[in-house]
């Protein structure tokens, strides 16, 4: 594997490195995975705050809670490790698992007009969130909504009609009861 950088736009953030953990250099963080120790299935990382990016490579990892231990290569000094933390932690987009048909990654959702079914512009989908029962898909008004209403909109069958990534678009079956 390249010990060089991916390019910024082709990176993923998939955890961040919230603390230390001992005093063997360890650290704590918190993953973005499904499955939360699917992070570890990764073991080059690009680590990412304000600017600043370093290659790490991570040697073990284990669940503890709701968050990971992590030991990477070269770091065994509590204080050292101290320096990690706020890092975010991403990987190329291209060493994601390949999804079955009519799966999606969230960051491919991110950006799409969202589009009822009488064709009106209802905005674009600016992020996801998790929720107890099904993922939401928060839509912010763009040029040519049909008007400057943010909509929480369910990533459900039931919601979601179509996906286009080529097309950039999502078409929804939404009414006023969502």
């Amino acid at each position: 594997m390249s010990t060089a950088p991916a390019p910024a736009d082709e990176l993923l953030v998939i955890g961040k490195i919230v603390s230390v953990h001992g005093v063997r250099g360890e650290v704590k963080v918190y993953s973005f995975t499904d499955p939360i120790d699917n992070l570890l299935d990764y073991r080059h990382w690009t680590l990412r705050r304000d600017g600043e990016i370093r290659q790490v490579e991570l040697v073990r990892g284990r669940l503890q809670g709701k968050v990971l231990v992590a030991k990477l290569k070269g770091l065994d000094d509590r204080d050292e490790a101290r320096a990690f933390s706020g890092f975010e932690i991403c990987v190329p987009r291209g060493e994601l698992p390949q999804l079955a048909e009519g799966e999606y990654y969230w960051y491919q959702l991110e950006g799409l007009k969202v589009i009822d079914q009488a064709g009106q512009l209802l905005g674009r989908i600016d992020h996801l969130l998790e929720t107890g029962s099904n993922d939401v898909m928060v839509v912010k008004p763009c040029e040519g909504s049909l008007d400057d209403r943010e909509r929480w909109l369910p990533y459900t069958e039931h919601c979601v009609l179509s996906v286009d990534l080529a097309a950039g678009e999502m078409r929804v079956d939404w009414d006023a009861d969502f």
